[in-house]
């Protein structure tokens, strides 16, 4: 369980983050949703100790964040951020060997390169393996970006907004693959996206967040009405269901 207490974060002297209480259970798919500026990304770098923790606690399976090695920490939890740094001239299997740098430190085992295996094939990058980033759709390079921290082989993954840039085939795609391997391999994933209907169609739960704070937490089905659009987006939908999933009508 990732356990957040009164955790609060200014950035410049503005509040990012008003004393945050959240219990995120093992397994299964969370979305943090909220309209920008809520906070979401802030949250989840704390959590991965991108940021350093200004006020407030962290504990990771009742562990003190701030107590756990970087080695530790490593093997697990994974964070795929917004802003990547890797550079193009690479291929996709080097690109998803790289998450197997907390175990290998550049020096692969047969272990790592099975879990590559494993991976290339659970992401279904064997095709293209080979090839440059720079040669790949933007829905294969975040499909290839998602597996790197995958074959990281952790506890806990943390996604923010992996969506961004992909067309609605992609974002389905991934979105189901995702939701498919954390039930399969028990993994727990926590996921900020801005497209509601993603988070409503594919998340276990969803923790809705507005000027910093939270402001719902629940299962989708639960907390997804007209009023909570009111109350988290500002804005007035119709919320109908198909197969069991709340929808909203634009």
């Amino acid at each position: 369980m990732i356990r957040i207490r009164n955790l609060s974060h200014q950035i410049a002297g503005h509040d990012i983050l008003r004393n945050v209480d959240l219990d995120i259970s093992k397994g299964g798919l969370t979305a943090l949703v909220g309209p920008n500026g809520a906070g979401k990304s802030t949250l989840l770098s704390l959590v991965a100790r991108l940021a350093a923790t200004q006020s407030g606690g962290i504990e990771i399976n009742g562990l003190d964040l701030k107590k756990i090695s970087h080695g530790d920490l490593a093997q697990l939890l994974a964070i795929l951020p917004q802003v990547l740094t890797s550079t193009h001239r690479i291929s996709v299997q080097d690109l998803v060997g790289f998450g197997r740098y907390p175990y290998s430190h550049g020096r692969l085992t047969p272990k790592d390169r099975q879990v590559i295996e494993q991976v290339l094939a659970s992401f279904e990058l064997e095709g293209i393996r080979h090839r440059f980033l720079d040669t790949l759709s933007g829905g294969q390079r975040q499909r290839a970006y998602t597996a790197m921290a995958w074959a990281q082989d952790t506890e806990y993954l943390l996604l923010d907004e992996p969506l961004n840039n992909l067309d609605i085939a992609a974002s389905r795609s991934l979105m189901a693959r995702l939701k498919r391997l954390a039930e399969q391999e028990r993994r727990t994933i926590v996921i900020v996206l801005h497209d509601i209907n993603y988070a409503a169609g594919y998340a276990d739960h969803i923790v809705a967040m507005k000027a910093g704070e939270i402001v719902e937490a629940g299962a989708p089905e639960a907390i997804v009405t007209e009023a909570f659009l009111s109350r988290v987006f500002d804005t007035e939908a119709q919320v109908t269901h198909v197969a069991g999933r709340p929808l909203v009508v634009v």
